[in-house]
């Protein structure tokens, strides 16, 4: 069964939404990507879903906790593709997941993939390329002998209590420099 993606949603609408007018509309979407996937699998029960996924992560299908978390600072600024890729895509996995032996199988797989197409008439992307500035913030400096890296807090934390990092370029262990913090 070929289709066509979910309709557009009005990106000047989308534009001016509340970050509650926003979060209500992406539930909206979500149902309608559920609504979708109900055709193929009538018994698929609805998902919840969550606002309070944070770091570079748009969205994560929590299977075991029967829903869908999303980073509500990478959707205020990339609401359009939010509505058009991330919603469907995360709704994937969730389909994907209740269909025979769908917890064995991969994340990104054959079967995903076909829904994406198939289902969702998109291109079965794995990763986004948003701009993750304002999502994970990454204020402390580290340093090898050939670049600088910005590691976040929680990053830093784990240096703090033992924890060693080393560059993929070079292979030296990276230093912190407090003198270089953001």
């Amino acid at each position: 069964m070929k289709t066509s993606p979910l309709p557009p949603w009005p990106a000047a609408e989308l534009a001016d939404m509340t970050e509650t007018e926003l979060h209500h509309a992406a539930r909206v979407r979500v149902e309608q990507a559920w609504q979708r996937c109900c055709e193929v699998c009538p018994t698929l029960p609805a998902p919840r879903v969550w606002f309070n996924l944070r770091g570079a992560s748009a969205g994560q299908a929590h299977l075991g906790h029967g829903g869908l978390r999303f980073n509500p600072v990478l959707l205020s600024e990339n609401r359009t593709a939010f509505f058009e890729d991330i919603i469907p895509h995360e709704v994937a996995h969730w389909l994907v997941f209740h269909l025979d032996n769908g917890p064995r199988l991969k994340p990104h797989g054959r079967e995903w993939k076909t829904v994406m197409r198939d289902l969702f008439g998109l291109v079965p992307n794995v990763t986004h390329q948003f701009d993750i500035q304002q999502a994970q913030p990454a204020p402390y400096r580290y340093q090898c002998d050939c670049r600088i890296h910005q590691f976040t807090p929680r990053r830093h934390a784990l240096v703090a209590n033992g924890r060693r990092y080393r560059c993929r370029h070079c292979a030296k262990t990276l230093v912190y420099r407090p003198e270089d913090k953001l």
